[in-house]
């Protein structure tokens, strides 16, 4: 079985829309996917790329992914790379494929010279947190993730005397 980690190009982007639909079924999720297959390949190999993703394949065949990007540490004055989403098929599971797509995140931190590689796993995800863990990754129960999206994040976005980025 020959394991190879590459880096997806615009002609990905059916693969990539399917990979995280695929995602989102297996974390029961399905409903929570909207996003139009245009717009996301806009963000993702526009002018602006807002993110990264690498294809996983076992003997020439895409089996999985990784999507991420960059964030920045004020207090190690670095960026670092966030995992938005790992998946591997569950035909692929126990290949070494999900391994290789974080080692390769891994590498990629490194050459970048960022000071850390981070991400979320849903709490009921045992078998994820064991594999991450058997990898070195560490649970940060101190944070606890916060969000403002919808309609919440467009009346914030709202507020009075915030124009242009800057306060009245």
């Amino acid at each position: 079985m020959t394991l190879s980690i590459r880096s997806a190009t615009p002609q990905d982007l059916p693969l990539i829309a399917d990979l995280i639909r695929a995602l989102a079924d297996y974390e029961k999720l399905a409903d929570a996917v909207r996003f139009d297959d245009a717009v996301l390949g806009a963000k993702l190999f526009g002018a602006r790329p807002y993110a990264e993703v690498i294809i996983g394949e076992l003997d020439g065949t895409a089996q999985g992914f990784a999507l991420f990007f960059h964030n920045f540490s004020t207090f190690e004055g670095k960026p670092g790379i966030y995992l938005e989403d790992l998946f591997v098929r569950p035909e692929a599971r126990g290949s070494g494929l999900g391994k290789a797509l974080l080692a390769r995140l891994a590498a990629l931190a490194v050459e970048r010279d960022c000071a850390r590689l981070e991400w979320s796993v849903l709490d009921w995800n045992e078998p994820a947190i064991g594999f991450y863990k058997k990898l070195g990754a560490r649970l940060m129960d101190e944070w606890t993730v916060m969000r403002v999206d919808g309609a919440d994040l467009a009346r914030l976005g709202a507020e009075p005397g915030v124009e242009g980025g800057k306060s009245a």
